[in-house]
């Protein structure tokens, strides 16, 4: 098997001094799971080589995960210890960076297991992130970690090492780390999805319009929701990149101006459960109906979790220039096939992304944020102005606007 040494480190330069932006001085909190040791110590060399005053790790085992959803009384699924919150309430204080590793690292784990138990636990989601996220006062990342296990989920036609190269060649050409400069590479891709959020901006449509086979949605939005692509700004001042790779632009909608019915366009792992073909049906912001293929009661019970788990949070756009869509892959990782097609997530929302602080106290509240694929080049997308007239903003991929 070739050696992907070289483009562990690369990725982990590119995570904390790009994307978490790690200053002198910091804390940095890792969260990661088994199988992703290498890259979680490259990011650790990587964190202190930029000043950070101490590296805190956790690593989380799907397969203990596994004994807690098989063999937990049923009334504890959902309990989360305070330690937990606690220790994300005091990165929040102490202006800590968080970075946290995703794809899954044995996505077999939970199979067999009763997908409406493994719903109620979100861990390591844990339900007070929205809340730390809205208050910006930590600057974080959330990067890929290939895994073998992730590989032979999405190309399980090959033996595990060959599948595992061709998911880092993915990686690699995805993150832009064949390049000289990677952080140089993405600073010139945001600044067309920038400018394209900009002219969106500058329409300031009163409601979005998804339309295609299976989808007839329309997402009303704040007047003060602002489109945003790749990066956030601490309320300290310091930049940072929350996604690696970033080829989305979104929003807050308004979470009580939800309409129609939409269908997912990708598998997506939730928790452990793998949900595929999913069709939603909204009435005044709330989802009223849930099909599925495949996962429905493991998604009824993420969206049974609070109010606000069956209400928006987000509306996302995404253009076909991106490198994830074009190579028509599932990747079963919600950061990558999130960045591959247009999509909607129920639950919390970004706060921040809403102008005027009395429609702010409206965004969406919730201990979840489960996104959704619903984007393909069939899909169309219309923005709908105050005067209900309906202009092209997404056609086959496309920019209109």
């Amino acid at each position: 098997m070739r050696d992907f040494s070289d483009a562990t480190r690369r990725l982990a330069d590119l995570i904390v001094g790009f994307g978490a932006n790690v200053q002198p001085g910091q804390i940095v909190a890792v969260t990661t799971s088994t199988g992703k040791e290498k890259l979680t110590r490259e990011i650790t060399r990587s964190a202190y080589e930029h000043g950070a005053r101490w590296v805190d790790v956790q690593t989380y085992d799907p397969w203990v995960k596994r004994q807690r959803i098989a063999l937990a009384p049923e009334d504890s699924l959902e309990f989360v210890p305070p330690w937990q919150l606690v220790r994300l309430e005091w990165l929040s204080a102490e202006g800590a960076a968080r970075i946290t590793l995703s794809g899954p690292s044995a996505p077999e784990a939970l199979e067999g297991l009763d997908p409406t138990r493994a719903g109620r636990d979100v861990m390591p989601y844990l339900p007070n992130s929205g809340d730390v996220m809205n208050r910006r006062t930590t600057n974080w990342c959330v990067a890929p970690g290939p895994t073998v296990g992730w590989a032979t989920a999405v190309y399980p036609e090959l033996d595990p090492d060959t599948a595992l190269e061709r998911l880092w060649d993915a990686m690699i050409h995805i993150c832009r780390l064949e390049t000289d400069d990677p952080a140089g590479a993405w600073l010139e891709r945001f600044a067309s999805l920038t400018a394209t959020a900009a002219r969106l901006q500058e329409r300031n449509f009163d409601a979005i319009h998804l339309h295609g086979p299976g989808t007839n949605l329309t997402v009303g939005l704040f007047r003060s929701s602002l489109w945003n692509a790749a990066g956030f700004t601490r309320a300290d001042g310091l930049k940072h990149f929350p996604n690696i790779p970033s080829e989305e632009m979104f929003t807050t909608p308004d979470p009580a101006r939800v309409d129609g019915y939409v269908s997912t366009t990708m598998p997506k792992e939730l928790y452990g459960s793998i949900i595929d073909g999913v069709r939603l049906e909204f009435a005044q912001g709330r989802v009223t109906k849930v099909e599925a293929d495949r996962g429905a009661d493991a998604l009824r019970a993420v969206i049974a979790k609070d109010e606000g788990a069956s209400r928006l949070g987000e509306l996302a756009l995404v253009d076909g220039e991106g490198r994830i869509g074009p190579l028509e892959t599932v990747f079963f990782d919600t950061l990558i096939d999130e960045n591959a097609a247009s999509h909607i997530a129920l639950g919390t929302a970004y706060g921040f992304m809403v102008g005027d602080e009395t429609e702010r106290a409206r965004a969406n509240k919730s201990a979840v944020h489960v996104d959704l694929m619903v984007g393909s080049a069939a899909l169309d997308v219309d923005g709908i102005t105050e005067a209900g007239e309906h202009v092209p903003v997404l056609r086959n991929g496309g920019w209109q606007i």
